[in-house]
Order: structure tokens, then C-alpha cells, then sequence
């Protein structure tokens, strides 16, 4: 832009030495609305620029406001319109104009699912909403949009095209701002995505890059191998010859750093184009005059000083003039089209072979791709052209000249378990035909997550997803899901060991408080019996310590055989018959228990449920993509740095046998037909107390998918069959149904709440006798 205002005022045809302001506001929005209400509180007449779609729709307003011409070279953004803001005038094209070549050049190779990389912003949104639009027009989609910062983190392209490979669509077209790292390219080949099974479409960002690149830097792409992409046409002229081996002199002697793109050769025309309107201008109307806005004269905000800015009097004179630009220029024919863009010379098809950029062809909207050259005005080939569609053999990635398929050809594989023939089951009781392509989700080598796939599901990209997919709150907001067909839980699993029976075992049955309680009610019958017998009871009498030893023996051996006493006293009957019934239900409950004790094989863990697991502060294991994760972090609190991702049987049983203080874990925390299935295989872990969470794996539809509700009536007729049970069954006792029998909790030992009613109902009948 400095060599072109150099030029204008050297330049005796235009008679004003124009003088050109620089701001540059680092591709902030912010930054860009306060430099231009600082560049039109100096009355400028004219705003060349900006680069940045989202900083032109902010001055834009503002040049509406004022009447001042806003004339860009490279916001592209198609959401900037005529209709909207009529003092925004182009020197480029818009955006939709290179969607239509691209969604041609999608169409030429018969591609009809796309996958779309873009930066989420004005420039990227409106961009690829363009492009979409267009690819409808040609009965082709995009299946899936990944959006990027502006910044283009590494870690989070590598996270988005990681998951992108789990699709079927292989076509890329990639449509972010000039990147000198070129970061989406980079990560793609580390990623192994450069290969002969993908294709990468690029729009004129690339083009503009590798053009502004020095040289030395263009050694070293030959990761770019078979990427195409699209280049503003700008057609070979003596005027453009001279420039560029002027520019490249400035270069040597330091006044210019970097290449020309096609941006810069309008940047440069952009200059002119305004200099010829100015120039137009002064000799129509003579000077150029300013007045107060009423409407801001009026205001009086504190500090702003708002009231200083002024309308351009003749700024609908100068647009105008503007518009009637005619003239050839670096990049080609000036001249304005009814939606104040200029026309466009179409677009050069380009193609990395090598480390050298190969033209292949070229596109207008007028005759579509050819291997001549449009005309820069009218968009038409020369009459040497051939009408049919052409373009240049093209070199893919991997060197290969067969145009790719554009999917991903899955092998043939049979795919079955347990959530494959509920779904099969069910959908032979639709009463509809509901034809099916499986296609699996994931590499096959590690857990994808189940929020992906659900999000995939809302997106379009699938149509249903089958599988062990649980119900839970954030998935239901997205998408609907059919009656669960298993009930699952989280569990926890961890090791236990075999307890052995101890000398004192024969204690266990009852809680240290009931032992006590029990005593004291030996003692209490002993004395109430005594009390109503020794009148008239000559088994009672006798010296003190005789009557003692006899009260307590009397007491304590009802619970082994007939006593030697006798109650005659009929209060005293009355009594022992509510004491013996008090007696035989502790001794059929203890019994019990010490029965359950000794017969069965008891298993013992540190941890007894989820609140000692919780407090141990050791780390935990989870499956790798599960609920569990979010579950443990935001429901329970537990510190993200305890839990560790597990991704398969194996990696479960090193994690416990190695434990806590080996680089291990305690526990596991998963759902239970997971555990089931572990435990199915393993004899030295056991699940720990009971499901402490309740749900269910259910399959997923779009929303308001008529098919999920069938699907749901054809499971409840599946459960009320036994169908469904026989299915549980097939997959999950093929090892024996032993996982859901191995709880390693503490046997259940009878406390006094247990005996609370029948403790409380003796005492009342014994004192009111008293």
C-alpha cells in the first residue's frame, strides 16, 4: 500500500497528494473500532481495509454512520452485503463466489460427503455456511464441521482430526485465515493423515500463504503432496511483470520483507482505485466538507468526546464515483459488480506435487473448469477452449494420480455381541422395514468416548447409534433415547483376600452393643422371676447366696435346657413364657448367622463402599470414555489427579494386582455388566457392596426420531418374552454367572436395632407385673 500511495502522488495524472494513514490493530475487533473512530474524528474520507471480516463488520457501521466509502482487499466474509452496509465496497470477491468453485471442484470428483475444517469466527462461520448452501446445490453434504480457534492450538487440531478419522468421509476442505506454520497440514501428517487414503481441498488461504512464503521456506513442503486448493486468478501483464521485479529490488535493498500474494497485488489496486475516485471527485465538486452529526452533537457521554465526529457531506458523491471504477490494474480489470464487488477473473486450480505448486486448471462461474484462462472481466474462456469440464492430471497424497474414493472402504467384518442382537431382536418386531449399516466408531485399539459418538448422533453424522450407551442427563438433552435394555449401575471392584475363622468367631453374630443389652436382660429376668417366685416358691428360699446362685442359673440355663426350678406363681409363668419367646428368636437369629458365617467362603477389602473409597485418597480406576469420569469428578468430588483411565480387561487386573503404593489403584469404578464380565474371568477380585448409582444402557436416535419410540415398544415386548433375559444370558454366562455372586462386603452382623420392637416389648409386660 506504501508503494502504491508512492506511486499515486508521483503520478501527474492525479493532480491531490493523497496522504494514507497505517493502523495496525493486531486482528482485534476492540482495537479496530477505536482506531476507526480516531481515523474519522481526523475526517478522512476514505477507509482502506481491514484484512479481518469480524473488524469489518464493526467499521462498517460505523462508515454507515458517517458516510465515509470503507473499501476492503481481503475481508471475504459473504454476511457483508450491499443490503446491509452500503458505503462497503470490495476489491475481492466474497466468499460465496469461492464456495461455488469449490463446491464444483467437490462435484468434478464426484464427492458428495465433505468434512469441513474452519475457524470459528465471522470469516469461518459465513464461510463455510456459503460453502454449504452450495453443496446442496450439487446433492453433496458436509458430514461433520470441525471448528477452531484463531489461534490453531496444536493440541486441539491433533484433538479434532484424531476424532475425524473415526467417520467415513475422507474428502477435507480446510477454510481458516493464512497460517505461515501451516498447523493444520503439519498436525494432519503427524497424525498420518497426509496418506493416499485422504484428500485435502483447500480454499485461497493456502494459495495466499505459500505465496508470501520466502523461498527457502518452500523447501520443505513436501508434506503438502496432493492438497488443491484455489488461487484468485490474476491474469499475466506487462504491468504486473514490472511490479514484481521492482518489488523484488525493494526486497533486496530492505524496503520489503516478504512475497506477494494475490491479497497484496489488490491491496495495491485498492490504492488506486481511491486515488482515481478522490481525484474524480475534487474536479465534480471542488472541496471536500465535513458537517456535525445531530444526532451525536446531542449526546453527552463523559469523557468520549462522541460529539467530535462528523459526517462526510460528500460521501455519496464519492461512492459513486467509486463504483464507476474502470481501469486494469495489477490483479486485473477494476470495475464493480450490483453487489459492490469486483468482478472476478475466477480462480487458478492449484495442486501441491512436490515441493512445487502446479496449476491444474482454472474455474469461473461462467463456464466452470478449463484448462484456459478466463477473461478478468467477463469470467468466459477464450474461444481456443474446450467446452467440455477439464483440468489437469492431479497428484494426490501418496503420489498417487487415481482420484481418491473420497470414503473411507471398511473391511469386511461381522459384527456381533450382546447390544448387536438386542438391536436385531427388536427390529424384527417393528412393523416396518428398517434397513441398517453398521459401521463401527473408533480404531479398534482404545476407547472412544461415548459423548463423541451421541454428539455425532446429533449432529447427522449417524443416523442411530448402537451400543453399551448409558442414559444420562447431559446425552438426553441431545439426543433420544430408547427403553434401556439392561439395568446398570456403578460398582466398585476391587481385590479381596479370604478371611479366616478365628477362635472368637463365635461372637461374630451379634454387635458388641447387643452382647451387652443380651446380658443385662439375663440379669433382669432373673431378678423379676425371683421377686414374683421367692414368696411361694421354696426352690427361691434359703440363704442369700443360695437364692443368687440359684436366681442366675435359673436365668441363664433356659437357654440350654429344662430348668431344675419351677415358676408356680402364675405371674411368674406369664413372664417366662414372654422370655422364652424373646429367647427363641435371638437364638434362631444368631444361629443363623454364625451358620452363615462358618459355611460361607467370606471375602474382606480395606475399602467397604464408596464412602471409605472416597476417604482413602487412593487412586481410582475408571474405563476409558465412561460417564464414570464426570460422575466421580463433579458428583463426588473426587480429585481428577486420582482417577486413571483403564482401556481393557488386562489393564484392569495389572492396575489391582499392582495397587495404590505400586503405581496402581485400589479400586475400580465401573458398570456393573463390565464387571460382571471382568469377574467372569478373575478369582481374586470382587465387587465391593452394591450399585451406589442406578441407570441403564440404552441405543440412541436424532430427536424426535420416529424410530426410537418403536424401537422401545419392541424391547418392553423383548423383556416381557424373556427374550431379553435370554440374551443377557447367552453373552454374559458364558464363563458361568459367577462375577454377580462375588461381593467382597462384611457379613451382615445383627446389631440391637434389629431387636429394637422385641426388646422393648418385654420389658413393659414385666414391670406392670411387678
Amino acid at each position: 500500500m506504501e508503494a502504491a500511495m508512492s506511486d499515486v502522488n508521483s503520478d501527474g495524472r492525479i493532480r491531490t497528494k493523497l496522504n494514507l494513514i497505517m493502523e495496525d490493530v493486531n486482528s482485534s475487533v476492540f482495537m479496530g473500532a477505536v482506531d476507526a473512530f480516531q481515523l474519522v474524528e481526523r475526517e478522512v474520507v476514505a477507509i482502506i481495509g481491514p484484512q479481518v471480516s469480524g473488524i469489518a463488520h464493526m467499521i462498517s457501521s460505523i462508515a454507515n454512520g458517517l458516510h465515509v466509502p470503507l473499501i476492503s482487499y481481503a475481508a471475504t466474509d459473504p454476511t457483508l452485503s450491499a443490503l446491509q452496509f452500503p458505503f462497503f465496497v470490495r476489491t475481492t470477491q466474497s466468499d460465496s463466489y469461492q464456495m461455488a468453485a469449490m463446491a464444483d471442484l467437490v462435484d468434478f470428483f464426484r464427492w458428495k460427503v465433505v468434512i469441513v475444517v474452519g475457524v470459528d469466527d465471522d470469516y469461518g462461520r459465513n464461510g463455510i455456511a456459503a460453502l454449504e448452501e452450495e453443496l446442496n446445490k450439487k446433492m453433496a453434504r458436509i458430514s461433520y464441521k470441525l471448528m477452531l480457534s484463531n489461534q490453531l492450538d496444536e493440541s486441539e487440531v491433533m484433538d479434532k482430526l484424531n476424532k475425524s478419522k473415526l467417520l467415513g468421509p475422507r474428502v477435507y476442505v480446510v477454510h481458516v485465515n493464512p497460517d505461515p506454520e501451516l498447523r493444520i497440514f503439519t498436525v494432519a501428517q503427524k497424525l498420518q493423515m497426509m496418506t493416499d487414503t485422504y484428500t485435502w481441498l483447500a480454499t485461497d488461504w493456502l494459495s495466499a500463504t505459500l505465496d508470501s512464503s520466502p523461498p527457502a521456506k518452500k523447501t520443505s513442503l513436501g508434506f503438502l503432496q496432493g492438497v488443491v486448493g484455489l488461487r484468485q486468478h490474476t491474469p499475466e501483464s506487462n504491468q504486473k511483470r514490472a511490479f514484481m521485479s521492482r518489488w523484488k529490488k525493494m526486497q533486496q535493498n530492505g524496503s520489503a520483507s516478504s512475497e506477494l500474494n494475490t491479497y497484496g497485488l489488490q491491496a495495491y489496486d485498492t490504492v488506486w482505485t481511491v486515488a482515481y475516485a478522490i481525484d474524480r471527485f475534487l474536479d465534480e465538486h471542488k472541496n471536500i466538507t465535513f458537517s456535525p452529526n445531530t444526532k451525536l452533537h446531542d449526546m453527552k457521554i463523559s469523557g468520549l468526546q462522541i460529539e467530535k465526529l462528523k459526517v462526510f457531506n460528500g460521501g455519496n458523491d464519492l461512492l459513486d464515483i467509486l463504483l464507476q471504477t474502470n481501469f486494469t490494474g495489477l490483479s486485473g480489470q477494476i470495475q464493480f459488480n450490483q453487489d459492490r464487488n469486483v468482478f472476478s477473473g475466477g480462480y487458478d486450480v492449484i495442486n501441491m506435487d512436490g515441493v512445487s505448486v502446479r496449476t491444474v486448471g482454472y474455474w469461473s462461474n461462467v463456464t466452470g473448469f478449463s484448462l484456459s484462462p478466463p477473461d478478468s472481466r467477463t469470467g468466459r474462456q477464450d474461444s481456443n477452449c474446450c467446452v467440455d469440464q477439464r483440468l489437469h492430471s492431479v497428484t494426490w497424497p501418496g503420489g498417487k494420480s487415481e482420484t481418491p474414493r473420497g470414503w473411507k472402504c471398511m473391511e469386511a467384518i461381522k459384527i456381533n455381541g450382546y447390544c448387536i442382537d438386542v438391536f436385531l431382536k427388536a427390529r424384527e418386531l417393528v412393523p416396518y422395514h428398517v434397513p441398517y449399516t453398521f459401521q463401527p466408531f473408533g480404531n479398534g485399539r482404545s476407547n472412544p468416548k461415548y459423548f463423541d459418538l451421541v454428539k455425532m448422533v446429533a449432529a447427522d453424522v449417524f443416523d442411530a447409534a448402537v451400543g453399551d450407551i448409558a442414559i444420562v442427563t447431559n446425552r438426553t438433552k441431545i439426543v433420544d433415547f430408547s427403553q434401556p435394555y439392561a439395568s446398570t449401575g456403578l460398582v466398585i471392584v476391587a481385590p479381596i483376600r479370604n478371611s479366616k475363622s478365628s477362635a472368637w468367631v463365635f461372637l461374630k453374630p451379634f454387635t458388641a452393643e447387643m452382647w451387652c443389652v443380651t446380658a443385662a436382660f439375663f440379669l433382669i429376668i432373673a431378678v423379676v422371676i425371683w421377686i414374683l417366685e421367692h414368696r411361694v416358691n421354696d426352690d427361691f428360699r434359703g440363704p442369700p447366696r443360695r437364692q443368687i446362685v440359684t436366681m442366675f442359673m435359673f436365668s441363664f440355663s433356659t437357654l440350654f435346657k429344662k430348668n431344675q426350678e419351677t415358676t408356680v406363681s402364675p405371674l411368674g409363668r406369664l413372664v417366662m413364657v414372654v422370655w422364652l419367646f424373646l429367647l427363641m428368636v435371638l437364638t434362631a437369629s444368631y444361629t443363623a448367622s454364625l451358620t452363615s458365617i462358618l459355611t460361607v467362603q467370606q471375602l474382606s477389602s480395606p475399602i467397604t463402599g464408596i464412602d471409605s473409597l472416597i476417604a482413602s485418597h487412593w487412586p481410582i480406576g475408571y474405563q476409558t470414555g465412561s460417564f464414570a469420569y464426570d460422575y466421580l469428578s463433579d458428583s463426588l468430588y473426587i480429585s481428577r489427579s486420582r482417577l486413571v483411565a483403564l482401556g481393557s480387561p488386562e489393564e484392569y487386573e495389572s492396575a489391582l494386582r499392582r495397587g495404590p503404593g505400586d503405581g496402581g489403584v485400589a479400586a475400580i469404578v465401573d458398570e456393573l455388566p463390565y464387571i460382571e464380565l471382568f469377574l467372569s474371568r478373575q478369582k481374586d477380585f470382587g465387587i465391593i457392596g452394591q450399585p451406589f448409582t442406578r441407570g441403564g444402557w440404552g441405543f440412541a436416535f436424532r430427536r424426535e426420531s420416529p424410530l426410537a419410540v418403536d424401537i422401545s415398544t419392541a424391547i418392553l415386548k423383548l423383556s416381557e418374552s424373556g427374550e431379553l433375559q435370554k440374551i443377557h444370558e447367552k453373552w454374559f454366562c458364558k464363563m458361568g454367572c459367577h462375577g454377580e455372586n462375588k461381593h467382597g462386603n462384611e457379613p451382615l452382623r445383627l446389631n440391637l436395632t434389629s431387636f429394637l420392637g422385641v426388646y422393648t416389648f418385654y420389658p413393659v409386660p414385666s414391670l406392670s407385673l411387678l
